[in-house]
């Protein structure tokens, strides 16, 4: 039934004055209902008492609200982050986690159910790709992870680095980002997104064309195309020449600088020559800066047979190439907040 109906938490407020419109009822009710879900975070017709009862029921017929159900709520007892397991709508799940930092509150969204890639270190990969997630779901992740905190302690912060590739679900993630930032919206400023990639080049080029403001990280994770062919199936369609090529074409139209991730795997892509083989493949494309890494030692997964690489020594073998890195916090791993471990223990354990 649901699937016949406009899933209206995902349409921009001249979308949904369109489709008020059309219903016969006046453009201030668009208004109203749409500060009712972005604002006050009322998420079912019946509870809008702007409205009345008659128009409650006509929206019902019309439209549904896309809005995630919290399954799993696991809380950090070493830090403040805070995992959510999503119910969603077809019974599918993702997660999101909140995570605090001194200079505020990010919240890491998925943007698929599954992923196509492959990526052999990630916990996602084996359980295959189910679907793109909607802009209202992606948002709901948002919203479902600002609850029952106070105003003052909402997220601040987003990155697009859970499950699923961003620009493999590019239509559905410009829409989200056009309501994330949206000013009768949630309005947040698009410099505080990072949209993360594993090297989807077209779309990577496709995105310089949009002109956000928002943050480019590219998971590299290696720095030949042979150990890279390895790690990550993607980079045999679009290998790193091309890659870097696109990464250098984002900066030059968008001027934004573009970061890169980069998963220290021991005995893997953690060596003296792996150091030199990343300081001579970026340095070119950004001759007026030093590039940026952002090392992240590899989670444990099961099946991978990967153990997290020096990550700290390796960062110093960086140093001495030219190249900027910093060794990313690890957060919540009592909670396994690490993308996709909660998803796949829920899904192997049912």
């Amino acid at each position: 039934m649901e699937q016949q109906k406009i899933d209206i938490l995902s349409l921009l407020p001249e979308q949904l004055e369109a489709e008020i419109k059309a219903m016969g009822a006046p453009k201030f009710r668009a208004k109203q209902i749409f500060r009712q879900m972005h604002e006050k975070r009322v998420f079912d017709f019946t509870k809008m008492t702007e409205l009345s009862k008659q128009f409650q029921c006509e929206l019902n017929e019309r439209f549904y609200i896309n809005m995630p159900n919290i399954e799993k709520r696991l809380a950090s007892d070493v830090d403040d982050t805070v995992k959510y397991l999503y119910r969603l709508s077809d019974g599918s799940c993702i997660e999101t986690v909140r995570m605090v930092y001194r200079h505020g509150i990010t919240a890491c969204i998925s943007t698929q159910v599954g992923c196509k890639m492959g990526c052999r270190f990630c916990a996602s990969a084996p359980l295959g790709f189910v679907r793109n997630l909607t802009p209202a779901e992606m948002l709901g992740q948002i919203y479902g992870a600002d609850a029952g905190f106070p105003e003052e302690e909402r997220i601040s912060g987003v990155v697009l680095m859970g499950i699923g590739e961003p620009l493999d679900n590019y239509d559905n993630v410009m829409q989200f980002l056009r309501l994330l930032s949206c000013k009768e919206g949630r309005n947040l400023s698009l410099r505080h997104v990072a949209l993360s990639t594993c090297g989807v080049v077209p779309q990577i080029r496709r995105l310089a064309e949009e002109q956000l403001p928002l943050t480019l990280s590219v998971s590299l994770h290696a720095a030949t195309d042979e150990k890279r062919d390895a790690l990550m199936p993607v980079n045999r369609r679009y290998p790193l020449d091309e890659l870097l090529e696109a990464c250098g074409e984002y900066f030059r139209k968008t001027g934004r600088r573009v970061t890169f991730e980069y998963a220290v795997i021991a005995g893997e892509n953690d060596t003296p020559e792996a150091a030199k083989e990343l300081g001579k493949r970026l340095k070119p494309v950004f001759p007026n800066y030093r590039p940026h890494v952002n090392l992240i030692p590899v989670n444990p997964v099961a099946g991978t047979g990967f153990r997290a690489g020096r990550a700290a020594a390796f960062r110093k073998l960086l140093e001495q190439e030219g190249i900027n890195a910093t060794v990313r916090r690890t957060l919540g791993d009592d909670i396994k907040a690490a993308c996709g471990q909660l998803r796949r223990d829920t899904i192997e354990s049912n």
